[in-house]
């Protein structure tokens, strides 16, 4: 019997009509369209307004096209992995309030948190699932509200976030495609670095807390953009050492849409040019666990079965990781 690998078998992606653009950060914090596109590559971001409108909204929207998309009834869906920083709330999890809303009744599901990482942790978690031989059918969601947690006065954070989300389904595989290997990686000394202090138990939200800005994201850019550029790189070319590719060998760059330059020095790195390298930071800016399933989406009509795909992402406090792909199927 061949082995059992996870195959991704379907994609979508959702992310909220409001287009907050450079000129109208202009008119908020002390920037210019320049300066954000020569640092970033980002033009534009996605914004979800609304009140009571969490993750939740759009990772349903995503997984409901998902599911359509695949023609799953979803109640053959056995677990639900949802990939976030910021859930509609500590618990329950933002991935059973999907499966509820979705009627994947069936389902077990969880978050996962490892900031711009967590896809990539998802996805790996969910393929050991399906080759262990338990599940058949699991579905991985990357996504965030980061408006929820940004201080738009915050020049270093505010130009950077977007919201939005992507979903793609797992499917047990015997013909060699899908997830063939990953390399994984954190490290808490990252913590001072990029990070969130307010809202757990350690910083429980108060009148102090809200005034000291501690529910906001924090980053040190210049400390941050050097580990990522140095760390997804490192990872990236370790995943294609260990099973024997060349940049020729690989189809696409699947990388996380942090900046534009931390992408063009992984590409460097894996001789790889800027036409195998999936890019959408300009329309959607970071969108933190959203960036990696919402380029598959964007990209999902050039990719063809077998192709090579490696992923890479570095995300807060820190984590890191690369994983190596084969595509399961051709476009439709």
């Amino acid at each position: 019997m061949s082995k059992i690998t996870a195959a991704i078998t379907g994609v979508e992606g959702y992310v909220p009509d409001y287009v907050l653009t450079n000129q109208e950060l202009e008119t908020m914090v002390d920037t210019n369209d320049e300066w954000i596109t020569s640092r970033t590559g980002i033009k534009e971001r996605r914004i979800l307004k609304g009140e009571m409108k969490g993750t939740s909204v759009m990772a349903i929207e995503a997984v409901r096209g998902l599911l359509e998309k695949t023609n799953t009834d979803p109640k053959e869906v056995d677990m639900v992995i949802c990939a976030t920083v910021t859930p509609d709330m500590p618990f329950p999890a933002t991935a059973n309030i999907v499966s509820n809303a979705v009627g994947a009744s069936n389902a077990f599901g969880y978050d996962l948190s490892a900031a711009c990482s967590g896809f990539l942790y998802g996805m790996a978690t969910g393929a050991k699932f399906i080759e262990s031989g338990s599940h058949k059918k699991v579905v991985v969601i990357g996504a965030d509200k980061m408006s929820s947690i940004i201080d738009y006065k915050d020049r270093a954070t505010c130009i950077i976030f977007g919201d939005g989300a992507g979903a793609v389904l797992l499917e047990p595989n015997q013909e060699g495609l899908g997830v063939i290997d990953s390399v994984l990686k954190s490290d808490g000394s990252g913590e001072e670095f990029l990070r969130m202090r307010g809202g757990g138990s350690r910083i429980p939200a108060s009148v102090e807390s809200v005034k000291n800005k501690e529910h906001y994201v924090y980053q040190e850019g210049s400390t941050v953009f050097k580990f990522a550029v140095t760390n997804m790189a490192d990872v990236a070319a370790e995943v294609m050492e260990r099973n024997q590719l060349s940049g020729d060998d690989v189809a696409w760059l699947v990388p996380h849409q942090a900046n534009k330059r931390i992408v063009d020095a992984t590409a460097r790195r894996m001789e790889i040019g800027d036409d195998k390298v999936m890019m959408n930071i300009s329309r959607y800016g970071n969108t933190t666990a959203g960036t990696l399933p919402l380029l598959l989406w964007d990209y999902e009509s050039q990719l063809k079965k077998n192709d090579n795909l490696v992923f890479a992402a570095f995300g807060g406090g820190f984590t890191w990781g690369a994983t190596y792909l084969k595509w399961a199927y051709d476009p439709a």
